[in-house]
């Protein structure tokens, strides 16, 4: 069984914003729709703040300075983080966990540490850190099947987004019990 993610680059917030909200509006689950920013204002408390339900996600976006209210705010896992030789960044979604954990201590290290972890190819994740460290948004969505890979790819395009690749993952099929 194979999991694809699709991603872009955002330019900007209300790019972000409006590809999140077409990404719902289309079918995507929210739990399945990841952002990552930087902290360009700098007023986060750096660690590690979770949330797994919406109203808990806006409220701590609305405490993360406002950066993330809103539609970006509705997101699972969103938090705040300091990436090693990185800065701060604001993430929500399955990216949070991958960013979170044992791929920032990982050889390649910070954002693209976690990027490959997830399946981008190493010279994509450092083009993708090139461009948060410049201010950009990166979204991911996670894709049951071709028909909804086109289907983001599409909703990525319409909103003027940069650098739109997808990534496989294999995973081992499960075994069932005899």
């Amino acid at each position: 069984m194979s999991k694809t993610s699709v991603f872009c680059i955002a330019q900007s917030h209300s790019a972000a914003e409006q590809i999140v909200e077409s990404l719902q509006s289309s079918g995507f689950n929210a739990s399945e729709i990841s952002v990552l920013l930087p902290d360009t204002e700098g007023k986060h408390d750096i660690g590690m703040v979770k949330a797994t339900k919406a109203p808990e996600g806006a409220t701590t976006g609305a405490t993360a300075g406002g950066i993330t209210g809103g539609v970006l705010g509705l997101l699972a896992g969103i938090g705040a983080l300091a990436i090693p030789g990185v800065g701060p960044f604001i993430a929500a979604g399955p990216i949070m966990a991958a960013l979170s954990g044992t791929a920032i201590g990982a050889t390649t290290g910070g954002i693209v540490g976690g990027l490959v972890g997830m399946g981008i190819p190493e010279f994509e994740a450092k083009r993708y850190e090139d461009k948060l460290k410049s201010g950009s948004y990166l979204i991911a969505v996670h894709a049951h099947d071709d028909d909804e890979t086109d289907r983001a790819k599409q909703i990525f395009k319409t909103a003027g987004a940069d650098d739109i690749t997808t990534s496989s993952m294999s995973k081992a099929p499960e075994r069932a019990s005899a």
